[in-house]
């Protein structure tokens, strides 16, 4: 098959993955789906209950399909999921079929563990989205079909809205100072006890304000891509949200990042504004209780054509380069991008498939609030620019990085500039160090 490739750039081995050093590089023999030879695979992922039990049942219907090809089921915990997998790399035993984060397509492409999807003829990429199948590209190299689209959004409670009597902006046309505005209202009429906005601090949020003045995280050649001074812009407005009462003072703010959605602000409707990604519209509507409206990133003019938004791969479908069962291993994960059946079951949980004639088979049976991610996805597309180049060998852990950083700066330990000052410096050592 043909997979047109955009231009990625290269990378070296990083830090994280040491644990990859002694795996050689080379792919497994050809086998399995095209002689009727009965083989197993090994499927890894990671999820929660409800994913769990929608992967076992896909897993059943392609066993179903393809009696030959049995599929044993490996599934895990976020938390966890990364070590296991590069301790089994390291040790020649990845499982064959691997769901992949783009933060590691080049940590595990680039260090030849991964299959080149791009050279196996039972996968048919003719009907997906092209930009989401360059978001799994490496080098040249297809080492992830995407699971479905996803954008970040600022998710409006409505619940909160009304009772603080505060209209919902028109998010085509809102500014940020817009948006301190209508939270700070928010605040005000919460008498200390709901509040405007929670902050947004992590690297999805650094992304789109880096991108609304024209600079991006990381560049195409894998190093960082932008100003000091638009960084410290960055933590500058969140320190503006606390001193206008947009957003909780420091402390309540640290507590509510340790909690879950069941026990945070948000969840229990004391929050009126909070990024998340689209794909978890229906999750925060039936923990609140509440009509949960999706609204784009403000911008600094108001206007929805430069706020920054980009469409993201939730995971990737990825295959083990080692893998004794290619073939199989390349029929399973074909089967997952583009058979109705799949789709019928995986439905947007992994987000919007790329695969539009998916999408339109699955439409009629999909709950409201995944009808509405679907309207909302289609609603913003003329505005999506291209989507940020992949992270590159050794920024796993920039998200934290960021995180750390904002605590930093709403406790007044440090000011934005030297935050951004600091946190470039670090991220660099990181990104430096990967490759040595």
């Amino acid at each position: 098959m043909t997979i047109p490739t955009l231009s990625r750039r290269r990378f070296q081995l990083g830090a994280a993955a040491v644990a990859l050093s002694i795996l050689a590089t080379g792919c497994g023999s050809s086998s399995g789906a095209g002689n009727n030879e009965e083989v197993t695979l090994r499927f890894a992922w990671w999820g929660n209950e409800y994913l769990n039990a929608q992967t076992e049942k896909v897993i059943d219907a392609f066993e179903a399909e393809h009696p030959n090809i049995k599929i044993e089921s490996e599934p895990g915990e976020w938390s966890s999921y990364w070590d296991k997998l590069a301790t089994k790399t390291a040790a020649n035993d990845a499982p064959d079929i691997i769901q992949m984060d783009q933060k590691y397509i080049a940590e595990y492409g680039g260090r030849g563990a991964l299959l080149d999807l791009s050279k196996q003829s039972g996968i048919d990429t003719s009907k997906l989205d092209k930009e989401a199948l360059a978001s799994g590209q490496y080098d040249g190299a297809q080492y992830g079909l995407s699971t479905g689209q996803n954008a970040y959004v600022i998710m409006a409670n409505t619940k909160v809205f009304e009772a603080a009597n505060v209209p919902i902006p028109d998010d085509t046309t809102w500014t940020w100072d817009d948006f301190i505005e209508t939270a700070s209202k928010i605040s005000a009429a919460g008498g200390g006890n709901n509040y405007g906005a929670a902050y947004g601090s992590n690297e999805a949020d650094l992304i789109i304000w880096l991108r609304q003045h024209g600079e991006n995280l990381y560049s195409e050649d894998g190093k960082l891509d932008f100003d000091t001074a638009t960084a410290a812009a960055f933590w500058e407005r969140l320190k503006e949200q606390r001193d206008s009462k947009a957003s909780p003072p420091a402390t309540v703010a640290t507590e509510d990042a340790g909690a879950g959605l069941e026990e945070s602000l948000f969840g229990t409707n004391r929050v009126g504004m909070a990024w998340w990604w689209t794909n978890q519209l229906g999750s925060l509507e039936a923990t609140t209780g509440s009509s949960i409206k999706m609204l784009r990133a403000p911008s600094i003019d108001g206007s929805a054509a430069e706020n920054g938004m980009y469409y993201k791969p939730t995971m990737f479908w990825s295959a083990s380069s080692r893998s004794k069962n290619p073939e199989a291993a390349s029929t399973f994960i074909n089967y997952l991008a583009n058979s109705p059946e799949a789709g019928a079951i995986l439905m947007t949980d992994r987000g919007v498939p790329t695969n539009s004639e998916i999408v339109e088979s699955i439409t009629p049976s999909l709950k409201p609030a995944d009808t509405t991610v679907v309207g909302f996805l289609k609603d913003i597309q003329p505005d999506i620019k291209e989507a940020p180049p992949v992270p590159p060998v050794g920024a796993g852990s920039v998200q934290n990085v960021i995180k750390r950083f904002t605590d930093e700066v709403l406790y007044d330990r440090l000011t934005p500039q030297a935050a951004a000052e600091a946190f470039k410096k670090e991220v660099e050592g990181m990104i430096s160090g990967a490759s040595k």
